[in-house]
Parts: structure tokens; C-alpha cells; sequence
């Protein structure tokens, strides 16, 4: 079964959290601190020389936005930076993405008038644009206003050679996340029936240790029931997420593992306490290749 035809839910709070929405667009199918470095993976699946063209894509991460346009957070004009961003990239020899891939914290006040205002960022770039939930949402809501294209709240995606596997991290009261056994179980089997294509994983609570003691706490609960699912499937070539507002990269055996800014404010890396750092907001590139290989470029805001 795949994960399409699962309506994920999580035992514990009981929220349905993973359904995709139809085709947004012909052609497509549902189904360390990088600092602009860019990086290529050609770990794993050999260089077969396609000439298929690279798929790109865009994730954008935490926006945090409000319902008023003038609302701040920690000081920061959440929707003014989002908007600067979209402007950045749209100047990018890049443009246009594929898709674009949010990866959670679209809104801080869980409120009607956040979501409306980020679909108002994007329903107009004509590009689909995969959505999951974070800690600061409200699946419901995202369900309900961003249930139509160009919009598709989790589930997965078919472009190109690759397909895309969006999941939900979302647990309802907490800050800290987890896939859950439901969904876990039918990632399982979504990646072992759906092996001829390289795969990228995208979620919005780390599975992996940051190096900051109060953020580790608040990180995927469940990562070592996930982390043995993604290694037994060797055409799971990343596993993407936001929620830490800093990049990281990590290598493990054939599986790139990375982090992305937030289009706001960012987090000192490595502190034990919460600090917020001086970095600019930020987005990620993500360049597929035919071959399984992967280039990545953090870019960010100024630069």
C-alpha cells in the first residue's frame, strides 16, 4: 500500500495528520552549517550518465507567521522576511523550482488568518507546493486551507526519477515530535514496494542529535525506530527537516541527512541554552539527479 492511500494517524492524540490532495499541476503525481556551500552526494546508486534533466526543488522552512501582517516574533517581522526570501530566490538563475517543499511552522498562532496569509505567499508562483506540519500548527487547519492546488499537505510525490516522501512529525501539546507506528509502519511499506526510484525524505522535527542540549529535547521522540527503517531501504538517499532554525549536514552510510534555516530568525548552533544567533533568514536548494546524486546549496538572505 502506499502512502497515498493512507490516511495517517497517530494513536496517541488520535488527529488525522497525512492525506494528499490531487495533482496540482500536469506531469506531477502524488503518490555542520552549509553557509551556501554547495555539496554534491554520489554515494550509492552508480552514475548511469541519464540524460534526464535534475529535478529542483525549494524548501522553505518556519516561517512563523501571524494573521496580522505587522505581528513579530522575538522582535522579527516573520511575514516581511518570508516575503524577502521569496523575492531572493525568485532572482535565482534556479527559479523555478519543481516544487517547493515547506517543512513545517508555516504559522506561530495556529490562527485562520496565518494560513491564509501563507497561501497568499505562494498560490500565486505557480509551482506545487508540498506542506507539512510542525510543532507551532494546526493539521486541521492545514488540512483545511491548504487542501486544493497548488497546495498538498504531506503524503508523497513523483518528479522526475525521484519521488518524495512527505511525513508528519506533528504531536499535539508537545514541542519534540514523532513519526508515530502507524505511519512508520506504513512508510515501511510505501519504501519497500517503491524501490526503482531514489528517494528523499522530508519532515520538520531532527531525527538526529543537533548538538544543543535544550533542542536535542525537543527533536524526534521515535528517531530510533525511524532511523533502522531509513538505513534498510537503500534507495533512501536523504532525510530533510527543519524545526532547528540552523543548517547542518550529516553523512551516514549512504543517506545525507540535513538541516535547514528559517526563513526568520535562527538558533545559536551548539548551545546548551536557547540563543538566538545573527544569521540571516535562509532557504535551501536541492538539486536531483537521474542518478541518485544530490547538490545542495543553503542560501541565504544577503548574500
Amino acid at each position: 500500500m502506499s502512502l497515498s492511500e493512507v490516511a495517517f494517524r497517530n494513536h496517541a492524540r488520535g488527529t488525522l495528520i497525512c492525506e494528499p490532495v490531487p495533482n496540482a499541476r500536469a506531469g506531477f503525481q502524488y503518490h555542520s552549517d552549509i553557509q551556501g556551500l554547495a555539496l554534491r552526494t554520489t554515494t550509492g546508486m552508480k552514475n548511469d550518465k541519464s540524460d534526464t534533466p535534475p529535478i529542483v526543488l525549494l524548501q522553505v522552512t518556519d516561517p512563523h507567521l501571524h494573521a496580522a501582517a505587522d505581528s513579530k516574533m522575538r522582535g522579527v517581522n516573520t511575514y516581511e522576511t518570508l516575503l524577502s526570501v521569496l523575492e531572493h530566490v525568485r532572482q535565482d538563475e534556479r527559479w523555478p523550482p519543481a516544487a517547493i517543499v515547506a517543512t513545517g511552522d508555516l504559522v506561530q498562532d495556529e490562527s485562520h488568518g496565518g494560513y491564509e496569509r501563507f497561501k497568499s505567499c505562494f498560490d500565486e508562483l505557480g509551482v506545487p507546493i508540498y506542506c507539512i506540519p510542525g510543532n507551532h500548527d494546526d493539521p486541521e487547519l492545514m488540512h483545511a486551507l491548504l487542501a486544493e492546488p497548488p497546495f498538498q499537505v504531506c503524503g508523497e510525490a513523483v518528479l522526475g526519477a525521484w519521488q518524495l516522501v512527505l511525513l508528519s512529525t506533528f504531536v499535539k501539546g508537545e514541542d519534540a515530535g514523532a513519526v508515530g507506528a502507524e505511519q512508520l509502519s506504513a512508510l515501511d511499506g510505501y519504501l519497500s514496494e517503491n524501490t526503482e526510484r531514489p528517494t528523499m525524505i522530508f519532515m520538520h522535527h531532527q531525527p538526529v542529535a543537533m548538538g544543543s542540549a535544550w533542542l536535542d529535547g525537543v527533536g524526534l521522540m521515535d528517531a530510533d525506530e525511524f532511523l533502522p527503517v531509513i538505513e534498510r531501504h537503500p534507495h533512501v538517499r536523504a532525510v530533510v527537516w527543519g524545526h532547528v532554525h540552523q543548517a547542518l549536514e550529516e553523512q551516514r552510510g549512504d543517506v545525507r541527512f540535513l538541516s535547514t534555516p528559517s526563513t526568520c530568525a535562527q538558533f545559536l548552533p551548539r548551545k546548551h541554552f536557547f540563543a538566538i544567533d545573527d544569521k540571516p533568514p535562509g532557504c535551501r536548494w536541492l538539486v536531483l539527479h537521474a542518478d541518485g546524486s544530490i547538490e545542495t546549496t543553503v542560501d541565504w538572505l544577503g548574500t
